[in-house]
């Protein structure tokens, strides 16, 4: 297809990852790259830049309205950045030494993980609001958020635990291309008992910072083409932002099945590609 042809269709796919990823709360890189790839032909590590590139500017739009209305807990998110933002940049060292086959099979193994995370995510929704242990009190972890009209108190707990995931949340970031949300967020609500409305807006502060220190490396090495990273930005940026609003209306129950479905196809069809060769 020419350029004009190839723009608009990734323009297209990649809106249409971006309003799903929303709706999920699991971003538009996990729709994205795997598209780029099967159906459209881009080279993997090229694919993987682009997504970084529109994890960025997705979370830059999205973080600013969950720290305005009280949602996202910046103090956990800084120190939790740390680990993640190492483990971005040892992630996106390692695309350097590890072939596209085999960054297509790990690939499709988090999309796998991905698809479970979105059928069960209600499930860490009921999760208790717990108090702080020691370590979390004298980091200051605790904070609340608005539930129901009110203030609603919470503490975190196994801080060591979720700096743990983090560094494994950011070499997956760094490594594949993605926000890597699901990890972080059964990170902080499964491992440190975070509240799960908490748990995913911080996840979101937190995915841009991690992209772009992933991002750089990527750029340098010159893997972030304008030609495929602007419309996959734009396109991931306008469906997130639709996505947001239809979420309120939306069953997101079906929804979520209906995401799971298509990124297990997905992951399926990456997984097999990367063992014959194909990609």
């Amino acid at each position: 297809m020419d350029a004009n042809t190839f723009t608009l269709v990734v323009l297209v796919v990649s809106a249409l990852a971006g309003f799903l990823g929303a709706l999920t709360g699991l971003g538009g890189g996990v729709v994205v790259v795997p598209v780029l790839t099967l159906a459209l032909g881009v080279d993997l590590k090229y694919a993987i830049g682009a997504s970084l590139v529109s994890v960025i500017a997705t979370s830059s739009g999205a973080a600013a309205a969950y720290v305005r209305e009280g949602f996202s807990n910046i103090r956990i998110g800084m120190f939790l950045e740390i680990a993640t933002t190492i483990g971005a940049v040892f992630g996106a060292f390692l695309t350097g030494h590890v072939s596209t086959h085999v960054l297509a099979i790990v690939f499709g193994a988090v999309l796998i993980q991905s698809a479970w995370q979105t059928v069960f995510k209600a499930s860490l929704e009921n999760a208790p609001h717990v108090e702080s242990d020691k370590l979390g009190r004298r980091l200051r972890m605790g904070g609340s958020f608005p539930q129901e009209g009110r203030q609603r108190e919470y503490g975190a707990r196994n801080v060591p635990a979720g700096f743990g995931l983090m560094f494994g949340a950011g070499a997956l970031s760094g490594l594949l291309g993605i926000g890597s949300g699901a990890v972080k967020v059964i990170a902080m609500d499964q491992a440190m008992k975070i509240p799960f409305k908490v748990s995913t807006t911080t996840s979101n502060f937190m995915i841009g910072v991690t992209a772009a220190a992933s991002a750089g490396i990527y750029l340098s090495r010159g893997y972030i083409d304008p030609r495929v990273a602007m419309p996959v930005m734009l396109g991931v940026l306008g469906g997130a932002l639709l996505g947001t609003k239809v979420l309120v209306h939306a069953r997101v129950k079906t929804l979520r099945i209906v995401f799971a479905l298509v990124i297990l196809a997905l992951a399926i069809e990456m997984i097999v590609n990367g063992i014959t060769g194909k990609i």
